[in-house]
């Protein structure tokens, strides 16, 4: 039998539990990813994140090597779109491919739970490298941020 004759082994799809994930709690909000790099051959990844009122998910930033997508679940999430704030609730989508600027809070009363897809996959390493920091006992400062921000190429674009 040649090379060409050999049956192919095709990859067996994933299938995750309603529980199966990495959860990382960062500053308040906790993020649930389903899918990382190391599932989708850093493809992808994806996660279901809750936002309780009143907590600021992230300010303005800019991501330079990767594109986030927010799909609204329940509640209500205040986003920064690059022009100003919109308030999204259940069922809208916000596209915020490389280069827009963008940020999410819950500026209402209710929790707030999104899905964020990550397309490559690798942004999961900065939630893991914050809550490693803090865990560590050390403080989350702007210069903090920024260092980790930097290592994922992702910039700020608060507003001045």
């Amino acid at each position: 039998m040649t090379a060409q004759e050999a049956p192919q082994t095709l990859p067996a799809p994933l299938l995750r539990g309603p529980q199966e994930g990495e959860t990382i709690d960062v500053a308040g909000v906790e993020h649930f990813f389903r899918l990382t790099a190391e599932h989708t051959e850093g493809r992808l990844s994806f996660e279901e994140f809750t936002l309780a009122p009143g907590v600021v998910g992230a300010r303005p930033h800019v991501h330079h090597g990767h594109d986030e997508y927010f799909y609204v679940l329940e509640g209500e999430l205040t986003l920064h779109n690059g022009e100003g704030e919109v308030t999204a609730g259940p069922g809208a989508l916000l596209a915020a491919v490389r280069g827009t600027p963008h940020g999410f809070r819950n500026a209402g009363t209710r929790t707030a739970r999104a899905l964020c897809l990550y397309t490559p996959a690798g942004y999961e390493g900065y939630f893991r490298d914050v809550h490693d920091a803090v865990a560590s006992g050390a403080e989350v400062t702007d210069a903090l941020l920024a260092e980790f921000r930097g290592r994922y190429r992702t910039t700020s674009a608060d507003p001045a």
